[in-house]
């Protein structure tokens, strides 16, 4: 990732401001090879923006999803949506959502895109990370409060993902909760540092990832390597399970090192998906 963080977008932001930072995130956020064939962008240039080389204000966004074909365009001063189900190239059905829901479902057909074109959901990630639209708050836990910010999470895992996807999320939170009472001030301060971090990133952007997914297309979509991206969320849910247990029994027999090792695997694994993104 070349360029800084972003703010969230927001539906309460300025109409214009919000139309150009959604077509400068979605850039960021997409996977370059695929940006040119899925993403266009209509913009006005004055006769000053040409004279002074700028691009213009954008006019309208359109995405080409997996699932939908959506459109926001500035009328005025009013922001106007459309979600298009598109068949052969023709438009079989059309309606247009608020705001806030349109924001949500441009950020799933972003992600099942990125996940489409890397093979594997685990750079939906980082995907939603650049775009910048807030995405799932239920699977969001704060520093402030891990364990109970892990049990809320757990709830929400058992209304929002598939039972044997929520029953593992339990057995990880469970897991972390364990770890996180008996590193907390008593081991080296890094054993503390990484069961944090895989309660409060690692865990939480997996469950986003794959919840900020069209459904039917999470469900039966084949990616390249003939997995469905709920076959890939199992498959991390996994990976976070065992160095979860690892965390936990290394936090048992007080081997802080051990602890780091864990942590370390998955630092390594969440990277994998995106080398330049710093994740927290």
């Amino acid at each position: 990732m070349t360029d800084g963080p972003i703010a969230p977008l927001d539906a309460g932001d300025d109409p214009q401001a919000l139309l150009d930072g959604l077509a400068a995130a979605a850039v960021r956020a997409l996977p370059p090879a695929v940006v040119d064939q899925v993403l266009a962008v209509d913009r006005s240039r004055s006769l000053g923006d040409r004279l002074a080389g700028r691009p213009g204000a954008v006019r309208s966004v359109r995405l080409t999803g997996a699932s939908e074909t959506l459109t926001l365009r500035l009328d005025g001063r009013r922001l106007v949506t459309e979600a298009a189900q598109v068949s052969g190239g023709v438009t079989i059905a059309r309606r247009q959502p608020p705001l806030g829901a349109w924001l949500g479902l441009f950020a799933g057909e972003v992600a099942a895109v990125a996940a489409d074109a890397a093979g594997d959901t685990a750079a939906v990630a980082a995907s939603l990370g650049r775009l910048g639209i807030r995405t799932v708050e239920a699977f969001r836990v704060a520093d402030a409060d891990v364990p109970r910010g892990l049990a809320a999470l757990a709830a929400a895992a058992a209304t929002r993902l598939p039972a044997d996807a929520a029953t593992t999320v339990g057995r990880v939170v469970e897991l972390l909760t364990d770890a996180l009472a008996r590193v907390a001030g008593d081991l080296a301060s890094d054993a503390e540092v990484v069961v944090t971090r895989t309660a409060t990133v690692y865990l939480p952007d997996t469950l986003r990832a794959y919840a900020a997914l069209p459904g039917d297309w999470a469900a039966t979509h084949r990616l390249s390597d003939g997995s469905t991206p709920l076959d890939a969320l199992r498959r991390q849910l996994d990976a976070l399970e065992a160095a979860a247990r690892g965390m936990r029994d290394a936090a048992v027999e007080r081997d802080a090192a051990a602890v780091v090792v864990n942590g370390r695997f998955l630092a390594d694994r969440f990277r994998a998906a995106d080398p330049g993104l710093e994740l927290r």
